[in-house]
């Protein structure tokens, strides 16, 4: 087992590895910028090494800083949570060339995730199901009217290299292929440095719909179930649940086999989320996250394991820890993204934390980062915090959320809590009748 590891994340999931770490015996070095330099990871990390200035690039994603701190420190591996060079495939390799080890994939795996085409392709050979849409990239816009037209229409047109919902434009009609077309082009090429896209068919009222996998690189793998993150802004998941409500046990068996059996095959090492749209009991790859996910409370919650103890086992070498006949759902569990933003245009709120209070009690955590007289600075993601609740059922998880939202406390800037008490008083979110567009139109309707 490694006796110390280093941490190339910030805020709460940084702190999240942190107390892995002690469980576990191990020391830990936390990293940052000189705006973190007050964060709770740095306190509570066995060391810190400062890394760079508060811009990302010349910290947090600065590989050079970090593999000079492990050297410095005599870190021999590396967490890198999620999010800043979690599935940089550049840095893995470099770690590696480092007698360093990365806590995650391979390099090649990364690569192969990292391209929404190859994965695809490769997901399809394995026996994943797919989105129809095109054989690769769509170079012309006369190629995209053809291929929109074949298929027919709504359409989406995605970059190849994307993520977070950037790259990403609907074509509802043959009118709007041309624009559409160009400006996922434009946008990718603004975002990611790479103008390829490809079109695939448009599913109008789909979940979103996740399964759990971890392999042990060596041939073996399980899945830990489904997470629902259907309720969406603009790309971007604010509460997860799992089990999803529309997936019963024999459609869960199938699909977590499934995908269990494709990242065995290709020897898959550590955990990875395979994400779906799922319509009319069909499911659609659409992804795969070769990384630790921010909503995998939720999935430790009904499972009752850790799933970033099992990460280090597994980067260790030691098998993993539990048989797919281990792991049975037990419970529900529900989280929501504690952003600091104002509403209703959710604009970033960062700031100086007069007051800050946890919510607890039976079957709630929080993960978060905050303290009285913390500043958030205005650098960073504006996710501040993770609030999991886990009840005996769906109900109970929901009432529970409820009571826990009440208790939270975070004064001296804005953020999301008021969604989620809005949100909870929808007949909808308490039936879980919900798709990927339910939140939009939603808050169209509020004026946010």
């Amino acid at each position: 087992m490694f006796k110390k590891i280093l941490i190339a994340n910030r805020g709460e999931i940084a702190l999240r590895v942190v107390r892995a770490c002690r469980e576990m015996g191990i020391q830990s070095v936390a990293v940052h910028s000189t705006a973190d330099s007050d964060a709770m990871h740095v306190r509570m990390a066995d060391e810190s090494v400062c890394i760079g200035p508060p811009s990302s690039t010349q910290s947090y994603l600065s590989i050079p800083n970090i593999i000079s701190a492990c050297e410095i420190t005599g870190a021999e591996a590396i967490h890198p949570g999620y999010g800043f060079l979690s599935e940089n495939a550049n840095f893995v390799q470099i770690v590696e060339d480092h007698d360093l080890k990365f806590i995650g994939p391979t390099a090649q795996h990364i690569r192969i995730m990292g391209d929404k085409i190859t994965a695809k392709d490769t997901m399809k050979n394995l026996g994943v199901p797919c989105v129809p849409g095109s054989d690769g990239g769509v170079p012309t816009v006369e190629e995209a009217r053809r291929i929109a037209g074949d298929m027919g229409y709504p359409v989406i047109v995605k970059a190849t290299a994307g993520g977070g919902g950037r790259g990403m434009k609907v074509a509802k009609s043959a009118a709007d292929i041309d624009v559409a077309f160009s400006t996922a082009r434009s946008e990718s090429k603004a975002a990611f440095g790479n103008d390829e896209v490809y079109i695939e068919k448009y599913l109008t009222l789909p979940r979103h719909i996740e399964v759990q996998v971890f392999g042990d690189g060596k041939g073996n793998a399980v899945h830990l179930g489904e997470r629902d993150c259907s309720l969406q802004r603009r790309h971007q998941k604010v509460f997860e649940e799992a089990p999803s409500p529309a997936i019963d046990a024999e459609t869960r068996a199938r699909i977590g086999k499934t995908c269990a059996d494709a990242v065995a095959e290709i020897g898959y090492a550590g955990a990875g989320t395979i994400e779906f749209l799922y319509e009319n009991g069909e499911f659609y790859f659409i992804e795969m996250n070769t990384r630790l996910q921010v909503e995998h409370p939720v999935t430790e919650a009904v499972f009752g394991v850790d799933l970033v103890r099992e990460q280090i086992r597994v980067a260790a070498g030691l098998p993993l820890s539990f048989k797919q006949e281990d792991l049975v759902v037990k419970g529900h569990a529900i989280e929501c993204r504690i952003n600091a933003e104002k509403l209703p245009n959710f604009q970033p709120s960062p700031g100086k934390i007069a007051q800050y209070h946890a919510p607890g009690g039976l079957g709630v955590r929080m993960d978060s980062h905050l303290y009285d007289g913390y500043t958030i600075p205005p650098y960073y993601d504006s996710l501040i915090g993770k609030l999991i609740v886990f009840g005996r059922d769906r109900p109970e998880a929901l009432a529970r959320l409820n009571r826990a939202l009440g208790e939270l406390i975070v004064d001296g800037i804005h953020t999301t809590t008021p969604l989620f008490h809005q949100l909870l008083a929808e007949p909808d979110v308490q039936s879980g009748n919900y798709t990927i567009h339910w939140l939009e139109k939603w808050l169209e309707k509020q004026g946010g």
